[in-house]
């Protein structure tokens, strides 16, 4: 038999087997009540995707290699909301309470999973069975949710199947795009990663819980509906509570992390800055972890900058260029040359620049380096620098004091290309000094950027020198100083145009601690009996650090 009520032209949708779609009795005309729906689906489409940028986020900076953070999360999130589109056709006799009930276990989850990531990072040390199931549980409710939410929204109003997938699915595509656009505008910079997570699954809940026990709530019996205010009731105030706390949270746990003397703690708009030690005495105590890995240690410091700089100030060294180092210490060893005419900071993060300026024993660790008039700050990415104007002043040396290559968003800045903007910004008889990583530990990493550089048309010569900072990364029993990190050794490459440049330090050099030329030497002579044959270099579209 016809269905009469369908419009000219267009056939009935079928129904699901052994579910029998019947109009709602809405308390608004269907047209409002279809329009209330697909802003249901447009906002829980916003904040599903924050909780998926959240975990991707949350996993690049506990565990690092963001390339496969991102494959896991976003492989195993559509891999579960398949699963959770099948697990939802048993929800279909009772959509409205399926969808509901779903709704309030998303909030609660996805509110809670950047504090769940975070404590299983600072109490347990290891966040990845935490970071898989969460993506894993999050994905399944937000499978579920278009299934149920079809089957709600032609219990407004009949229409083809292909209509109602077509209305929903554009909600859905355009809250997605609020919510990846909220993330890092709105949500990161101004409320950060915990307190951002529990406002959106405040959202959720509302959004989620006021459509059903509003709009549908004749759907309900009176104990379902008595159950789904509870269940939200009890999720909006679980995670106003969290956030009350939020403060007190983030104070244990990187306690738990760091150590018990974190004096500085801040996320900036691209990394999360923390620094430890007391605030008076020497600045030997002092450390600065950027994404929870160990970047500046005040105990052995200087044994990394000395062989980094003093190498390539051999020769004319007027106009420096510092790519990184917004810490300052790679400037102070440039400042300690009187000739110096002018150095320039390229360095991405502001925060990182202010701290250094400001903290007392930071900027006494860095001998007050901001203060010196022949040093300029330029806040900005390094690569995007050296493509504009400004990079085609040449400089007789360039210091790339950059985080360790083998760090996913670091890795054009060791590319072939990165490389050959460098070399143009150079002197005829001008040298670059790079940090390449340890050379013991990771050597693949260390030849490919020595590789990398010769591809883009320098002559090389690699070096190292021992020390304790490369690489350590914070957890749960790190309570001491930098000097209980694991011994291990940093690798450096001096390139140069024409001839490989000589590996030694002038007899004018400002006293150093750590760096002497026999030892430079000794140094190149070891790094170049590890030299493996054959190694490609690394290019943006084909990045070979792991």
């Amino acid at each position: 038999m016809i269905d009469r009520s369908a419009p000219r032209g267009v056939l009935p949708a079928a129904e699901p087997r052994g579910v029998q779609t019947v109009q709602a009795a809405l308390p608004v005309r269907p047209r409002t009540g279809r329009v209330l729906v697909l802003a249901t689906v447009f906002v829980c489409a916003a904040c599903g995707l924050v909780y998926e940028l959240e975990l991707l986020a949350l996993g690049s900076y506990l565990i690092g290699d963001s390339v496969t953070q991102a494959s896991v999360v976003l492989s195993v999130m559509v891999f579960a909301m398949g699963v959770g589109s099948l697990l939802a056709k048993r929800l279909r006799r009772r959509p409205a309470l399926g969808f509901g009930a779903i709704e309030a276990a998303l909030a609660l989850l996805g509110g809670f999973s950047a504090t769940a990531l975070y404590a299983s990072f600072a109490w347990l040390g290891e966040s990845r069975p935490a970071l898989v199931a969460f993506s894993f549980a999050i994905g399944v409710l937000i499978g579920a949710e278009i299934p149920l939410l079809m089957v709600l929204i032609q219990r407004i109003r009949r229409q083809d199947a292909g209509g109602a997938v077509a209305d929903l699915f554009a909600a859905d595509y355009v809250g997605a795009l609020a919510g990846g656009l909220a993330f890092p505008f709105l949500l990161l910079p101004l409320l950060g990663q915990l307190t951002g997570a529990m406002l959106t699954g405040t959202v959720n809940a509302v959004a989620g819980g006021g459509l059903v026990l509003w709009l549908f709530r004749h759907d309900l019996s009176r104990r379902c509906r008595r159950l789904l205010v509870t269940a939200n009731a009890a999720v909006l105030a679980l995670l106003a509570c969290a956030t009350l706390l939020v403060d007190d949270f983030e104070r244990a746990a990187r306690t738990a992390v760091y150590g018990a003397e974190v004096r500085v703690a801040a996320q900036t708009g691209v990394q999360e800055l923390v620094l430890t030690g007391p605030s008076t005495g020497s600045p030997r105590s002092l450390d600065l972890f950027l994404d929870g890995r160990l970047r500046v240690s005040g105990y052995d410091e200087y044994r990394y900058h000395e062989a980094l700089v003093h190498p390539a100030m051999t020769g004319p060294h007027a106009r420096v260029l510092v790519l990184g180092g917004g810490d300052g210490l790679a400037a102070r060893e440039v400042l300690r040359y009187p000739d110096v005419a002018s150095v320039t900071v390229v360095e991405l993060a502001p925060g990182v620049v202010r701290l250094a300026r400001t903290d007392p024993m930071l900027s006494a660790l860095n001998a007050r380096a901001y203060r010196d008039p022949r040093l300029e700050v330029v806040t900005r990415d390094a690569f995007r620098w050296l493509r504009g104007p400004a990079a085609r002043d040449r400089f007789d040396v360039i210091v790339s004091d950059l985080p360790d290559p083998g760090i996913t968003p670091s890795t054009k800045l060791y590319s072939q290309e990165f490389y050959g903007l460098a070399a143009r910004a150079l002197t005829p008889g001008g040298r670059i000094a790079v940090h390449a990583g340890p050379l013991t530990t990771r050597p693949r990493t260390f030849w490919t950027v020595e590789s990398t550089l010769r591809a883009a048309g320098l002559f090389t010569t690699p070096y190292s020198t021992g020390g304790r900072l490369s690489g350590f990364t914070a957890g749960p029993d790190r309570t001491l100083g930098a000097a209980d990190a694991p011994p291990q050794d940093w690798g450096f490459v001096l390139a140069a145009r024409g001839r490989a440049p000589e590996l030694r330090v002038d007899g004018d050099t400002p006293a150093l601690r750590a760096v002497s030329t026999p030892a430079l030497q000794d140094a190149a002579r070891d790094a170049a009996r590890t030299r493996p044959a054959g190694l490609p270099p690394s290019t943006l579209p084909h990045p070979r650090y792991s």
